[in-house]
């Protein structure tokens, strides 16, 4: 008996291998991939995977991300459990190079990079080696110690971390190019993110890596459409499944470089400055103290203000009634201070030993969260979840969570009342903000 079934999605990695996202077949059947020049495959686990790779020139580490080792949420693991593995074939012993685990956590391990390793990848880049001459790349994966050791089978080719040049000094010391970065991870959001970039950008963001995660809503079309002179926002496909955490990390370390703070924030949410002070005024104050690595913001959560449907003018200025309290906080990370591990959770990250966070009061900076938005938009949230370690809203599982909406259970099925939902003040501090500042006097239209 044959089940044939199209796959969920294909992704093509830049200088890399085919991505083919297949179903889950019935549990006692095996899985397979036909291809139409050649015999039929069997995929990878995506469970089971090393699956991209980053090389840190300064300590001459590399830092590898992998499914299939199943540490805990926010807690470090042991290294020394672990041992990375460095090949064109990792299934001959004697032709793989091994060296240390330092860090590991979650789906983030941290191993030194071999002396042999680090001279053929440097070989490859000056064009001294051929890359395909063996017909095989450099991989690298993950390999358990001990008794029953077991590697993971892996498509990870160690990628050389690009390197900026600090062109802006100061008294003390050497600046980066860029003051404020944004991280986020997406998937069809291509309506909401003019607003969300061109908004950030007016207030003093400089750079966005937008990390895409399988989206097919035309956001290359809709980046492409934007100045790239006024918008330095670039996209990296990121087509591993509910790797949030993972995706933040490896962003932490591409932004290191070039920025001095970065923002880990999704595309519903934006920076607001309800007083007198500006995004500039605050990385200022906290860039001269050089033990703070971390500023916390809340986060107001906005329901869907009395509307049915998308408000045609955006979400900043078409959400006017949130919940009173805050429900968590977010983060602008320093990626100097980034504890080594990368360990991540909800969008903030553990600090180096003697960095300090710092909480930013209400009255200064917040973020407003359109969380709950006009059920068009909401359901989509029922489709996954990016993050590794939150269940996705159809899953029978911590469903009285903060993660999801309360008393909306697990089944898209709209409530009668939604649109009055999560309407507990009305705030239109942002709106006028945005009335005042992007408004056409000629037209009364808003530039997205």
């Amino acid at each position: 008996m044959q089940l044939r079934r199209r796959p969920l999605s294909v992704a093509a990695l830049p200088d890399g291998p085919s991505l083919v996202h297949c179903p889950a077949g019935p549990s006692e059947m095996a899985v397979s991939l036909s291809l139409s020049q050649s015999p039929p495959v069997t995929p990878f686990q995506w469970d089971q995977l090393v699956y991209t790779a980053l090389l840190d020139s300064r300590d001459n580490s590399t830092v590898v991300f992998a499914k299939g080792m199943n540490l805990r949420p926010g807690r470090l693991g042991v290294p020394s459990r672990y041992e990375c593995v460095f090949g064109r074939d990792l299934s001959k012993p004697k032709l793989v190079v091994t060296s240390p685990v330092v860090s590991a956590a979650q789906e983030t391990f941290r191993c030194v990079t071999p002396v042999r390793i680090r001279r053929y990848l440097r070989m490859t880049a000056d064009g001294n080696i051929n890359r395909n001459s063996a017909g095989k790349p450099m991989l690298v994966s993950i390999r358990t110690k001990g008794r029953g050791s077991s590697t993971l089978p892996s498509i990870a080719q160690p990628e050389p971390l690009h390197r900026y040049n600090r062109h802006r000094h100061t008294r003390h010391r050497q600046q980066k190019v860029h003051s404020m970065c944004v991280c986020t991870m997406l998937r069809n959001q291509a309506r909401f993110l003019r607003e969300w970039v061109m908004y950030h950008s007016h207030i003093g963001v400089q750079r966005w890596f937008i990390y895409d995660n399988n989206s097919d809503d035309g956001i290359e079309e809709v980046l492409g459409s934007m100045d790239p002179s006024a918008y330095n926002a670039t996209r990296h496909l990121w087509p591993w499944m509910k790797s949030q955490e993972a995706g933040f990390a490896h962003c932490a370390l591409r932004a290191r470089e070039s920025c001095e703070w970065v923002g880990f924030i999704d595309i519903d949410e934006f920076l607001h400055f309800p007083g007198n002070q500006t995004l500039q005024d605050v990385l200022r104050n906290y860039s001269s103290r050089p033990r703070i690595g971390e500023l916390r913001t809340a986060c107001h959560s906005f329901g869907p203000s009395g509307r049915t449907k998308i408000p045609k003018k955006g979400v900043t200025t078409g959400y006017t009634c949130r919940l009173a309290a805050p429900e968590r906080h977010k983060s602008i990370v320093r990626p100097d201070a980034l504890n080594p591990s990368l360990i991540n959770v909800v969008h903030h990250f553990h600090l180096k030993e003697g960095m300090k966070y710092a909480n930013i009061g209400q009255g200064v900076m917040l973020i407003n969260h359109y969380k709950y938005q006009v059920w068009e938009v909401f359901k989509e949230k029922f489709a996954g979840r990016v993050a590794t370690y939150v269940a996705d809203w159809q899953d029978e599982e911590n469903v009285g969570s903060r993660d999801r909406a309360p008393g909306l259970g697990t089944k898209p099925v709209e409530p009668e009342d939604w649109p009055s939902r999560f309407c507990e003040v009305y705030d239109t501090g942002l709106k006028d903000f945005v009335h005042k500042e992007f408004t056409d006097p000629q037209t009364g239209s808003l530039p997205w």
